[in-house]
């Protein structure tokens, strides 16, 4: 597998989940049961964004306090900042598809 595959599996689940929304009813109700039983890997890709994000914030205060680059410290500071709205979609796909029972 290309290396480019590998850290898109590593870093974003979409490629887990199935679409529920198109086919006859049995699709569907198959593609939830597949998508809620898939939401256990959520956790895991919520651990990972939470450990770059305060990674990149981490480089973010060096390189401000240490190294004294303002612009590259806000390079740090937002790409790390990105882990927040990643972390706040990933929460609520999994709360959803736990409290959830489903359509169908």
């Amino acid at each position: 597998m290309a290396l480019r595959t590998l850290l898109y599996r590593y870093f974003f689940f979409g490629w887990l989940f199935r679409d529920a929304s198109s086919g006859t009813a049995l699709e569907r109700a198959a593609a939830w049961r597949h998508n809620r039983s898939q939401a256990r890997w959520l956790p895991t890709y919520m651990r990972r964004w939470c450990f770059c994000g305060l990674l990149l914030y981490g480089l973010g205060v060096v390189a401000e306090s240490v190294l004294g680059a303002p612009l590259l410290s806000s390079l740090f500071y937002v790409t790390g900042l990105m882990s927040v709205p990643g972390n706040a979609v990933m929460a609520a796909a999994w709360i959803g598809f736990k409290a959830l029972s489903g359509p169908f």
